[in-house]
């Protein structure tokens, strides 16, 4: 995930995500919509309604959208059949690339997945093809702020996590997934942390090094193209990139 939020954060100001809130919104609503179907409307005994609302207010969706969204899932709507599926890939320059999706049609899904990772320049794998790459894990991001490292270690101890990662304006914490919810519930009452969002996400357990702006252009290309996709509702690779490549990148457009 490293250089993901720095990514993020480099599009948004250049206006580059504008267009697509109304796209992010729509898949956050299906993730709202099966995460309540499947598990109910509370999020205290929900993890998957939790991260999915953490997700809608890191992206400001309206509360009243949020809310009919919850409502429509937890109604069970017969319409409303997607199927939660996994697909692994390769990208260029040597990076692998995990997606997670929600679809109603599996073979329209890996159909378009082929496409769009041969016309990014890589390939879809099979399963287990790069899965070994990634650890399953609990992310929690927050604002960044003036914290020491002794401070931001010390608050990580406390809360049960493991470790922390800069990345871009976000600092990312880190911790095994049965301490997720108890991560949360210290850093929400904590008075000095601002939680922005959580999930259960697949880290990557070493970092391919992307160098040079032609590999970088292919990688973001490709992602671009996934996260483009109306299944796809979130991509997870191992690659690393310095911020001022990022920052030429985005630049040279």
């Amino acid at each position: 995930m490293s250089g993901h939020n720095k990514w993020s954060s480099i599009k948004h100001r250049k206006g580059a995500q504008d267009a697509k809130r109304g796209a992010l919104f729509n898949k956050i609503i299906r993730e709202l919509v099966v995460a309540a179907k499947e598990g109910g409307a509370d999020p205290n005994v929900n993890f998957a309604l939790s991260s999915a609302i953490d997700k809608a207010k890191a992206s400001n969706m309206p509360k009243d959208t949020m809310e009919r969204a919850i409502k429509r899932g937890a109604g069970g709507s017969d319409a409303d059949t997607y199927e939660r599926l996994t697909y692994e890939g390769r990208g260029p320059a040597g990076t692998a690339m995990i997606v997670y999706t929600l679809t109603d049609n599996k073979n329209r899904t890996v159909a378009d997945l082929r496409n769009i990772f041969k016309k990014g320049g890589g390939e879809l794998g099979n399963d287990g093809s790069v899965a070994w790459m990634f650890e399953r894990l609990g992310v929690i991001n927050l604002a960044a702020g003036e914290f020491s490292e002794d401070e931001l270690i010390e608050a990580c101890l406390e809360a049960g996590a493991e470790q922390y990662k800069l990345d871009g304006d976000v600092i990312e914490v880190l911790c095994q997934v049965d301490d997720l919810e108890d991560a949360k519930q210290w850093f929400r009452e904590s008075e000095r942390f601002t939680m922005a969002s959580s999930s259960v996400a697949m880290v990557a357990k070493d970092q391919v090094e992307i160098t040079g702006s032609s590999d970088g252009k292919k990688v973001f290309r490709l992602l671009e193209l996934l996260e483009d996709n109306d299944d796809v509702q979130t991509v997870f690779s191992n690659w690393s990139m310095s911020d001022e490549l990022m920052e030429q990148i985005a630049d040279e457009g």
